[in-house]
């Protein structure tokens, strides 16, 4: 009886007996299914105050695995999902991946030692095509790792972020379902890896008529006024601020003025619209979801099957009186990360600390094949099979797409330290949380009455960015240090205000990318 491995990536990866399945020849097959733009902290399963309805998400839950730990580590450049993506198909660290051709945001592109040439070869879908696997991808067009993308077997890409099926979320599943039924047909039995993408519920958010009215929202696209209000419309995040209180790097990214139904505003009328357009466009996500499972369970394939879900990265939209990716808030940096699948308890949760780019080696280890050499994640099988409840003890996160150095992040246990530096605006910024008493990174602007009376939460005295707090001045000096190590070791090419230079030379980077139109895969459709 073959394995079959589902990986639902929205940003996961799930655990099986990957060695007795190569010795067997009972490889499992593999769906990965990720969303673009999707805060944990829209899902019930992470935030059960969300009012967004998704079954069939929830129930991947229920019978799995939740990954409260999961986070995506960053990115060199304003399009986060480039380097997201990148991450998850090379299975390196933020530092260590290409960037699109033309263009050097991250500086240490043409360093051989530190990007290794030719890492097309040992990518997600080179390493199962040598494994024997047949490998399929739909996913949008763009930001993304076009070397490894065109090396599935059969591609289907389109960017489809339109309120119709045609235009729409249905079409991925579509593709899916037609490459299964194409499988069946031609009773072909070769495990199968599936690199299941959305386009949504990034921007532009145009839901379906029918969903939109369920969350009270419209797709507003007059610049001159503002979305009618409703009161079927989510509620504001809890961490909602009418605007960020200092420059974190990045203010005119086009997330944070461009966003068609939103631009520079974040009042509450238009905050809560667009979060309605989001959950609008994200059930229809887990719509599409349910019919691939439904088609699997009627293979008889889905008992067998390990099934993940995720997103290349989080999103704000209100958060923080942000708008869009560019920061290392929790709602952006962590992300959704769901497992069910044999061997996989029902009902569990684990810490994980996983990034996404643990996910190539992951699915090799359950898939009984060895990972790259050029693979620097770690397998987080044993977290999946209860054996582990966490893969790393520190994480470190870093944006820097905008204002350089940018911004850092790093957390261990309770404690997360962000430290913001901009030359440009001469902004030197620290925030230090306990994410235990204050999970919503709650600073003193979300303590003013005026924003307590739009929210309706009142954070509690200690709720507070302790940076300046001299209580905890050691808990400060400890983290400032296991920053820079984290930096050090990861190779980061800069270094904030406060810590030694290393003798680091200044890096260079290279923004605009040649003007050529991008080759459209053959199997697009």
């Amino acid at each position: 009886m073959r394995i079959t491995l589902t990986i639902l990536l929205a940003s996961l990866l799930v655990p099986n007996t990957g060695k007795t399945a190569a010795l067997t020849g009972d490889r499992p097959n593999i769906l990965f299914i990720i969303a673009d733009d999707q805060s944990p902290f829209d899902l019930k399963v992470y935030n059960p105050k969300s009012a967004l309805q998704t079954p069939n998400i929830d129930r991947l839950a229920a019978q799995g695995m939740v990954i409260d730990g999961a986070y995506h580590m960053g990115s060199w450049v304003g399009g986060v999902c480039t380097a997201s993506r990148h991450m998850i198909m090379s299975g390196r660290t933020v530092w260590h991946i290409p960037d699109k051709p033309g263009r050097t945001m991250n500086p240490h592109v043409n360093n051989p030692i530190l990007v290794p040439p030719g890492l097309a070869k040992f990518t997600l879908p080179a390493v199962f095509n040598r494994a024997g696997y047949d490998t399929m991808r739909t996913c949008k067009n763009g930001n993304s790792y076009a070397d490894a993308n065109k090396l599935f077997q059969v591609r289907r890409d389109g960017t489809r972020r339109g309120a119709s099926d045609e235009r729409g979320s249905a079409w991925h599943a579509d593709q899916v379902l037609d490459y299964l039924n194409e499988r069946e047909s031609a009773k072909d039995t070769d495990p199968f890896l599936i690199y299941f993408g959305f386009s949504h519920p990034h921007d532009v958010r145009d839901g379906k008529p029918e969903l939109l009215a369920k969350y009270g929202a419209v797709n507003h696209d007059d610049k001159t006024t503002l979305p009618p209000a409703n009161p079927k419309q989510p509620a504001l995040p809890v961490n909602y601020l009418p605007k960020h209180p200092f420059d974190h790097g990045h203010t005119t990214v086009r997330d944070e003025v461009g966003v068609k139904g939103v631009w520079e505003r974040r009042d509450e009328r238009t905050i809560r619209n667009e979060i309605g357009r989001q959950f609008a466009c994200s059930e229809n996500i887990d719509i599409q979801i349910g019919r691939v499972l439904k088609k699997l369970e009627a293979m008889g394939e889905l008992d067998n099957t390990y099934i993940f879900y995720t997103a290349d990265h989080g999103m704000a939209i209100g958060r923080h009186g942000l708008q869009g990716k560019q920061n290392m808030y929790d709602h952006t940096w962590r992300i959704p990360f769901i497992a069910k699948g044999p061997g996989i308890q029902a009902g569990l949760r684990a810490k994980g600390n996983i990034y996404l780019f643990d996910v190539l080696g992951s699915i090799c280890d359950l898939a009984g094949i060895p990972a790259p050499a050029t693979s620097e994640g770690i397998s987080f099988k044993p977290v999946l099979l209860g054996k582990k409840e966490t893969v790393r003890d520190a994480l470190y996160g870093v944006y820097c797409g905008g204002g350089r150095p940018g911004t850092r992040c790093v957390k261990q246990g309770d404690w997360k330290l962000t430290k913001y530096q901009v030359e440009k605006t001469g902004v030197r910024h620290t925030q230090l949380f306990n994410l235990k008493e204050n999970p919503h990174e709650f600073i003193k602007e979300h303590h003013d009455p005026k924003v307590v009376a739009l929210t309706g939460i009142k954070p509690t005295q200690n709720q507070l960015n302790l940076a300046d707090n001299p209580k905890y001045a050691v808990k400060l000096k400890e983290m400032e240090a296991l920053l820079l190590t984290e930096m050090r070791r990861l190779d980061d090419p800069y270094r904030l205000w406060n810590q030694p230079g290393d003798g680091l030379e200044t890096p260079k980077i290279k923004e605009r990318t040649s003007k050529k139109k991008p080759r459209k895969p053959k199997n697009n459709r």
